[in-house]
């Protein structure tokens, strides 16, 4: 049986803040039991929910030697779904009402005491993982230590670890001196070789050149990652250990999105029936939502955080172009202050045309995807997306700028070999956007037939977590047998 232990900084069902806990909380229950052990470490944070810290067991607590002073680590155990998770207590370090701190230094000491405190407690609990599986910078520097003070010990030699990266725009950044009296590291690592980039000390940095592979969200923003636009000025590192570099694509959990089964559905649907069924949900929106009730008016969704990296820039110059179209639009979704006005203001000035929801709903997210026509993407970088994936199963066809994993998962619409999935534009312009959503409102309202197998082959595809499980376990078998 081969051990894998997850370290992360969130998880579902336990904490949430984005698409990392989703992975964690999906993968684990989908790598083949028969040959992995796999287990998961995480923080126990304060602000946990009580019905999940009343989950936990006390196991047992311990001092570490962390930042000059002895630290108490407490550990807690508790079992979801056959899956053994580990909780590293600390009321000082994780007590507060968030998981991320707003002070990015708080940040850096309580991801740097995680790190340690992760590897501190394995003998203790007597798991001794062949492969420890880090996720973001957060986890950065466990494959360091892992190559400093740990691997003296009997019980660390031949581990290994595998650096995933989500998203590279996040990196742990702090000055060095205050880096090298926080991690106890000697003077050497802080070298452009090791952990030093750009004068400072980098987390995620160290966590890329000391792991054994790496692995990030897509296979399009694994080689996007290596050139200067999307290199976060991590890309010359990247190119140096690019045989080690895998792109592997998330997956959704198939049973959470269910057009047939989902909870949030007043009217459920599936690939045989959905001409007949979809379009229930579509007026149920429109009647909730206070949009001009019709049928055939081709409606189209976004639910996104609302920022730059979404591509909301574009949206804001051609939305006036796009609202004298015969469409409707309906966003969920909170972010930058100026681009939740901006959707107020069309809201305002195009009222039963668009919907601006400017909050988050499970709910409202999970009907957004049943009842729409098509769903908007223009990211301008998106390591994995799921949104996408979301939409493909619901049988919402997905409009797409092609980067990262939207160019792995949505095949372009192709009318003369009649395949593709969605539609997408290559450069980051906004008119381009606006031909390809044009393109497809054409399609939809002048060749419904086609429309209809567009549909058909989206919710054909396969993007739950045991394709991607699969993948994982064969780079799991190339790494212990390396």
């Amino acid at each position: 049986m081969k051990k894998i232990l997850f370290a992360a900084s969130e998880g579902v069902p336990f904490i949430k803040t984005g698409g990392l806990a989703d992975v964690i909380g999906s993968l684990p229950k989908c790598i083949d039991k028969k040959y992995f052990d796999v287990r998961i470490i995480m923080p126990k944070y304060a602000c946990i929910s009580q019905k999940m810290k009343d989950m936990m067991q006390y196991k047992f607590h311990f001092y570490m030697d962390f930042h000059w002073k002895q630290e108490y680590v407490g550990v807690f155990e508790a079992e979801v779904e056959g899956i053994t998770y580990y909780f590293i207590d600390n009321e000082s370090l994780f007590g507060e009402a968030t998981p991320y701190s707003r002070d990015p230094y708080l940040d850096i000491l309580k991801f740097t005491y995680f790190s340690k405190a992760v590897l501190s407690t394995l003998p203790i609990i007597d798991f001794r993982p062949d492969i420890i599986h880090c996720h973001d910078w957060q986890t950065g520097l466990i494959p360091v230590y892992l190559n400093e003070r740990f691997h003296q010990g009997d019980f660390f030699k031949g581990i290994k670890s595998i650096m995933t990266i989500h998203n590279l725009k996040f990196q742990g950044k702090w000055d060095i001196p205050s880096m090298k009296e926080i991690t106890g590291l000697p003077s050497y690592f802080f070298a452009p070789d090791k952990l030093e980039a750009y004068k400072d000390a980098n987390i995620l940095k160290g966590g890329i050149v000391f792991s054994n592979a790496i692995t990030t969200v897509s296979s399009t923003y694994a080689n996007e990652i290596m050139t200067e636009f999307y290199g976060e000025g991590l890309d010359g590192l990247l190119c140096a250990r690019q045989n080690d570099v895998r792109g592997i694509v998330n997956g959704i959990d198939y049973d959470e999105f269910d057009p047939e089964t989902d909870r949030y559905l007043e009217y459920h649907y599936n690939p045989v029936n959905f001409r007949k069924e979809k379009i229930k949900n579509k007026r149920a929106l429109q009647e909730q939502l206070g949009l001009e009730q019709d049928d055939k008016k081709f409606m189209i969704g976004i639910v996104s955080r609302l920022t730059d990296q979404k591509g909301f820039d574009l949206i804001a110059h051609v939305m006036d172009e796009l609202c004298h179209d015969n469409v409707q639009i309906v966003i969920l979704g909170t972010g930058d202050e100026k681009y939740e006005n901006m959707f107020r203001h069309f809201d305002w000035k195009y009222h039963g045309k668009v919907s601006a929801n400017i909050f988050y709903s499970e709910e409202i997210s999970h009907k957004i995807y049943a009842s729409c026509d098509a769903f908007l993407m223009p990211s301008l970088f998106e390591p994995c997306g799921l949104s996408q994936l979301i939409a493909l199963r619901y049988g919402t066809v997905p409009i797409v700028r092609e980067t990262g994993g939207l160019k792995d998962t949505v095949e372009p619409y192709n009318e003369f070999e009649n395949s593709g999935t969605g539609f997408s534009f290559t450069n980051y312009n906004a008119h381009e956007m606006l031909a390809s959503i044009r393109y497809a409102e054409s399609v939809y309202y002048n060749k419904k037939r086609e429309w209809n197998k567009l549909i058909d082959r989206g919710m054909a595809t396969d993007f739950s977590w045991k394709v991607s499980a699969k993948k994982y376990q064969e780079m799991y078998d190339w790494l212990i047998d390396r």
